[in-house]
């Protein structure tokens, strides 16, 4: 065991906790439960603690006052601009790892929000962060650092927005240079690199982060977090944005190209160790007036769905310089919503049926339901769905996200099921896959063991919510066949994305451990690994500062 005398991340070490059923919905461990499927914590005195923490190099932090536009949640380190743009030191592990956990978790999100004194309004404007955690030997070193896109590093030099973010536009210092930035605008050349949201490892070995734009796909070296340079795609597909997460296995990588022109969505496969991506087929919009935005998309062993949202792409809301409500969207209810059936090996697409309205930023995964002869007869296709509500992004605002004060503010979500048949119906349907008071009704960032990837599958993680809040605030353990769900809350805790890691090995789908980062109110944080099975907590290891919050992972196995 490693001396205590290294206490460098802080000055204790957060108890150590694991969650425990109790279905009584009474007061527990101090804290009361209204709902009766969340778990109590109990402190593990016979916990190892392990390991040790580097030394914290000296740093001055930016202002919290500046970055603080509302009450009660506005210091919540969830939503602060990350300390320093760089950072790495061995932590003190609370618990015990898994020796097999062998290793690296990146996570991708926005986690710089201001621009010397100037202020970003939402959520996903924030200059990207990488996250490391690196498990070798049941030892963890994690590590932060910012990606160097030309969005970020003009920012930087010029000490003011440079390049069109989600909400934000560069002011102009005159009408000329307004007119060069609407020309920019449309060759693309003003739009965001700022990789914010997504990582994904290829095929090949190169990890990738990427955002909804094409020219945000930059490629890092995984254990050092240095931006190696542009994924530049060879192909003349051309195209300014793709969806923010293409499907990526070690043998295949889809994506979808909405063309804003001729409403559609072109999809496209890119072979391990090329740039270059190949059309697979087309599909066109059944409803107008633009593509509606496509954020991600399932596939099965032998289909690609395509969703067509009525929330839709709006080239008017892109030219202005104040962002609306719904940003670069607009909400169409009249024309519907749909899902689509390519086949991968065709390109023929083989369903294309309406569903009832839906908004959702995250598909889980899909499979095919097949009858009693193997033929399949349908595809079910699952998503955290925001019960149509488009208004979900006004809620990302930071102002909304640093004024919680108590109230319920979130909007209701759940699983949402899609069954689209193949026998040739005009129909499809989408209801809940449980009982969404299971993950209190709230639903977001998702996972699922990546064995099971477009198969039939039963697990699945992801955030929920433990009322009353303003975001998504519980880890949640989804049974889809037992419908039931298992929930892991701290109190003023935020935790990002549950990652599942599978054991190798392993024959039950739940055999693995859960990964997630914890933003605490208290300005602390910290890895969280939880059992993939059982839910309870087996490690944690407290960062030497809390890291704000972030959107989406992958795993880079040890070689």
């Amino acid at each position: 065991m490693a001396s205590m005398k290294f206490q460098a991340i802080g000055n204790s070490i957060l108890p150590a906790s694991v969650a425990e059923s109790d279905k009584s919905g009474s007061i527990l461990g101090g804290f009361s439960f209204r709902s009766n499927n969340f778990t109590r914590k109990r402190n593990v005195r016979d916990l190892t603690v392990m390991n040790v923490a580097t030394q914290l190099p000296a740093t001055i932090a930016p202002s919290r006052e500046k970055q603080s536009d509302g009450v009660g949640n506005r210091n919540h380190v969830a939503w602060t601009s990350v300390r320093q743009e760089r950072w790495e030191g061995e932590l003190i592990v609370e618990g015990e790892i898994p020796l097999w956990l062998s290793g690296t978790y990146l996570r991708n999100g926005p986690g710089l929000w201001h621009i010397g004194d100037y202020n970003f309004r939402h959520l996903f404007d924030g200059y990207a962060t990488l996250v490391k955690l690196y498990f070798e030997n049941g030892r963890l070193i994690a590590g932060h650092r910012q990606i160097e896109s030309e969005a970020y590093k003009a920012a930087k030099k010029n000490k003011k927005l440079c390049y069109r973010e989600f909400s934000e536009v560069p002011k102009p210092d005159n009408f000329l240079a307004y007119v060069g930035e609407l020309a920019n605008l449309f060759s693309g050349a003003s739009l965001t690199d700022n990789a914010n949201t997504g990582v994904v490892k290829l095929g090949d070995g190169r990890v990738v982060c990427l955002t909804e734009t094409q020219k945000g796909s930059i490629v890092i070296d995984p254990d050092t977090l240095d931006t190696l340079g542009k994924f530049e795609y060879t192909d003349t597909l051309g195209g300014l944005i793709h969806a923010a997460h293409p499907i990526v296995t070690d043998t295949e990588f889809f994506t979808l190209l909405p063309d804003l022109i001729n409403p559609g969505y072109l999809v496209v496969r890119m072979e391990p160790g090329t740039n270059e991506r190949k059309v697979i087929g087309r599909v066109n919009c059944r409803g107008g007036p633009a593509p509606g935005w496509v954020h991600s998309f399932p596939v099965t062993d032998h289909y690609i769905i395509v969703p067509e949202m009525p929330l839709r792409y709006c080239a008017q809301n892109l030219l202005k310089a104040e962002p609306t409500p719904l940003y670069k969207f607009e909400w169409h209810p009249h024309s519907k919503g749909f899902m689509h059936v390519m086949c991968k090996a065709s390109g023929k697409i083989v369903a294309s049926v309406e569903v009832p309205l839906f908004v959702t930023f995250h598909f889980i995964n899909a499979y095919e339901d097949k009858d009693e002869d193997g033929r399949v007869k349908a595809i079910i296709a699952d998503c955290c769905e925001h019960n149509a509500d488009a208004l979900i992004l006004e809620k990302l605002r930071l102002q909304n996200l640093r004024s919680f004060n108590g109230e319920d503010v979130l909007p209701d979500a759940r699983v949402g099921r899609f069954i689209i048949p193949l026998d040739g119906s005009s129909h499809g349907k989408l209801g809940a896959a449980l009982d969404p008071n299971e993950h209190g009704k709230g639903m977001d960032m998702c996972s699922i063991n990546p064995n099971y990837l477009g198969k039939n599958y039963r697990y699945a993680y992801a955030c929920g919510a433990h009322r009353p809040c303003n975001f998504p605030n519980t880890l949640t353990k989804l049974d889809l066949v037992g419908k039931k769900a298992k929930n892991w809350f701290e109190e003023g805790a935020v935790p990002s994305e549950p990652f599942f890691v599978p054991r190798p090995g392993a024959r039950e789908e739940d055999d693995g451990v859960v990964i997630s980062m914890i933003s605490q109110k208290n300005g602390d944080g910290y890895a969280l690994l939880l059992d993939g099975s059982t839910f309870k907590e087996i490690a944690r290891a407290k960062f030497p500062y809390g890291l704000p919050y972030g959107l989406h992972g992958c795993w880079v196995p040890k070689q």
